[in-house]
Order: structure tokens, then C-alpha cells, then sequence
């Protein structure tokens, strides 16, 4: 009985939230429709056309950071005078955005590099590690990406960590494995979580920059996926892989603290691959509809399909409107404060609402297509492909629920 209370509690919650965000009547400026528009000419001239390639292959354009970087479309969060950009959060979702709308497998790349990866190093690394990795990190000329899941840890992925680092002298030593990893079979440099102290639990985690180039580090297997294919996920092992002191981030012990602060920044700037995504399954889908014919007319005079058509997008607008202030409260907050509080609700409301909403429109979107939205070829095919991912990473949905209640009921 408890159970079935609170179950329907947290989507009254969630629903208030929801009203709470559109009530905001959510705009952009210029200086963010500018960006939006790059970003999405670039999506469409340079990173539309190797998406079938991509995922029929699960192959993967090893120049694209590079030219994202002359764009100045990597390292968006991070201050100019390290190489980046200056900008907000929104604005670096705006991006994340319009990417995914033309290829959501090199967003979540772009994600996992710019976001997990350089904007964390970026805020907790010392002087000496911004110098030496950010700069060519928002080059595109280093590529990043973030171990913290390991195999049999998910949602409890801080209480299972396994991987170890031991200080002999001037260096850790780490030994362990780490799964899941985007990027992991492509990436220069990760950014990596392990305990330091093994009686200390949670609070003997401490994160380090490793070098891919490192003796004892490999990566074990790529992964193959249902979605996102040609996002490049991968197996990492560390076999006494030696890391340089200087290559912590924070202070030892602190890893779980960084760990947090990142996620609720990560779930904000998720968010925005489900709302890209979505964009581009109701754009297709009215495109569709107008050209399909049945019984002698096209299908998009059916009343049926406009119902469809006008509940994506509803759908689309709502996940826009509570994305971008999620986004936006993340530009006006301490960020230390993230990982607790308001923030960590609201982006763990953000990134669920957007992932289970999107099921919806790309459920309709198929529906749609009919019979060739089934088949693999299709580009509905393969967005739809996508639409477990973002229910699972970042955070499970259920997890997200439980913070929700859990930070409002306290």
C-alpha cells in the first residue's frame, strides 16, 4: 500500500514541477539563438550525414572533435583564458541540442568529453592540471571521457567501486576495471574514480586525470549497443597503471563530493539529447505524414494522425520548457551547492521528464511510419533505437524518482 501512495506522489510532484517550469515562459536572447544556430548548421552540413554510416557500422569520425574545436563548439562552460568559450550551461545545452537532433551518437560523445569529462576537470582541477589538459581538450585535440561505473555496480556504482589507487611515492597506482565507458575506446584521457582508502567507503574515493598512452592501461573490449551506435562505448582495465600525484583531482578522499557536484550538472546537460532527438522524430514524422498515402489521400488528413502529431508537440514543448530553466537555474547557482538541495532535484526531474516523454513521441513517431518505421534502415529506426538509453544512464529513472521524493519529503 505504501508503495502504491508514494508511487503516485512522486508523479504529483513531478507533474507540479512540470507546470512550475512552463509557467515560466522560457525565451531565448540573441546571444543563445546565435549559438542554438551554429551549432545546428553544423549539425545538419557536417554531423546529419554520418549518422546512417555510424550506426550501420558502429564506426567513428576520428577528426570531428577537431573540427568542433575550431568552431569553438567544445569547452563552451570553460573560462577563455584555458581555451574555452565563457559560456553558460544553457548555451552549452543549446549545442548538446542541436546536435542530437542531427546525430545523437556524436552528441553523447560531445557530451561525455565536454561535459563529464573537460567542464569537471575544468571546476575541480588544480592550476596545474587546467594548464596542462584544458587547453587541449577544448581544441578537440585531446579526447575525454569519465570512468566511474564498473562491472556488477550500476546505480550503486560509489558503495561497489572495486578499483583501487595506491600511493607508492610519486604516483597512484591503480588496479581495476571500469565498463560503459563512452568514449572509453577512443578517448586520450579519462577521468577516473577509485578508492584510495578502502575502509573509508564512500569517502575514501578520490579521481584522477590517466593518460590512455599509460603503461598497464587497456581497453579491454567495445561494446556493442542497440542505440547510439556509433558512439564509441568500451571496457577499460588497469593493471598497476601508475598516475602522477599531481593528477588528482581535489584532495584525496574527496572523490565522492566531485562525484555528485558533476552528476547534477551531467543530468541537466543530458536532457537536452532527449529534446534534440525528439525535434527531430516529430519533424520527420510531419514530413511522413503529408507525403504517405492511403485510401487515396495523404495520412496526415486523418484525424488520428493530427491527434498523434499535436500530442508530440505538446510533448516536445514541454520537455524544451523545463530543460532550459533546469538549465538556466544551473547558471545562477553556487556550484558547489550542486549534488544537494534544490538542484539536485530539479535536475533529476529534468532529465527524467525529458527521457520518458521522448519514449512517448518517438512511440508515436513509429506509429506513425507504420510498417517502415520497423525496419532498421529508417531514420525513425534509428532514433528510436535510442530511447532506453537516457531511462538508464546518468542516474536510472528510478534513482531520479527516489531523489525527487526523497529531497522534497525530507
Amino acid at each position: 500500500f505504501f508503495f502504491i501512495i508514494n508511487r503516485y506522489l512522486v508523479k504529483i510532484i513531478l507533474l507540479l514541477h512540470i507546470i512550475f517550469f512552463m509557467s515560466k515562459q522560457f525565451s531565448l536572447n540573441s546571444d543563445q539563438k546565435a549559438i542554438f544556430e551554429t551549432a545546428n548548421e553544423f549539425g545538419k552540413k557536417e554531423l546529419y550525414p554520418l549518422s546512417e554510416k555510424m550506426d550501420n557500422e558502429e564506426w567513428w569520425p576520428n577528426d570531428i572533435f577537431k573540427k568542433m574545436g575550431n568552431l569553438g563548439l567544445i569547452g563552451l562552460t570553460v573560462d577563455p583564458k584555458f581555451g574555452g568559450a565563457g559560456m553558460t550551461y544553457l548555451q552549452a545545452g543549446l549545442v548538446c541540442q542541436a546536435f542530437s537532433k542531427w546525430n545523437h551518437a556524436i552528441a553523447l560523445s560531445w557530451l561525455a568529453h565536454d561535459n563529464l569529462c573537460l567542464d569537471n576537470i575544468y571546476r575541480n582541477g588544480s592550476d596545474l592540471v587546467r594548464k596542462k589538459y584544458v587547453p587541449k581538450l577544448c581544441s578537440g585535440e585531446l579526447v575525454g571521457c569519465l570512468g566511474l561505473t564498473e562491472p556488477g555496480a550500476g546505480s550503486d556504482a560509489l558503495g561497489s567501486m572495486k578499483t583501487t589507487a595506491i600511493k607508492q611515492g610519486k604516483n597512484y597506482v591503480l588496479n581495476g576495471s571500469k565498463t560503459y565507458i563512452t568514449n572509453g575506446a577512443i578517448a586520450d584521457i579519462i577521468l577516473v574514480y577509485a578508492k584510495t582508502d578502502t575502509k573509508k567507503g564512500n569517502k575514501g574515493i578520490s579521481a584522477f586525470i590517466v593518460e590512455t598512452k599509460t603503461l598497464g592501461f587497456k581497453v579491454v573490449s567495445k561494446l556493442k549497443k542497440m542505440g547510439y551506435r556509433g558512439s564509441q562505448t568500451a571496457e577499460i582495465f588497469f593493471d598497476n597503471c601508475k598516475v602522477p600525484v599531481e593528477n588528482m583531482i581535489g584532495s584525496e578522499g574527496t572523490g565522492h563530493i566531485t562525484i555528485m557536484n558533476g552528476l547534477d550538472f551531467e543530468r541537466a546537460m543530458i536532457a537536452p539529447i532527449c529534446l534534440g532527438i525528439s525535434q527531430r522524430a516529430l519533424e520527420i514524422s510531419i514530413e511522413y505524414a503529408k507525403i504517405r498515402e492511403q485510401f487515396g489521400k495523404p495520412i496526415s488528413s486523418f484525424q488520428m494522425i493530427q491527434s498523434k502529431i499535436a500530442n508530440m508537440y505538446t510533448w516536445v514543448e514541454a520537455i524544451k520548457s523545463m530543460v532550459y530553466s533546469v538549465l538556466s537555474e544551473c547558471d545562477n547557482i553556487d556550484k558547489k551547492l550542486a549534488g544537494k538541495g534544490e538542484i539536485h532535484i530539479n535536475t533529476s526531474a529534468s532529465v527524467m521528464f525529458a527521457s520518458t516523454t521522448s519514449n512517448k513521441v518517438l512511440n508515436e513517431a513509429v506509429q506513425i511510419h507504420g510498417g517502415m518505421g520497423y525496419m532498421w534502415e529508417s531514420e525513425i529506426n534509428r532514433l528510436y533505437r535510442s530511447s532506453k538509453l537516457l531511462d538508464i544512464g546518468a542516474g536510472t529513472t528510478e534513482i531520479r524518482k527516489k531523489i525527487i521524493a526523497e529531497g522534497l519529503l525530507h
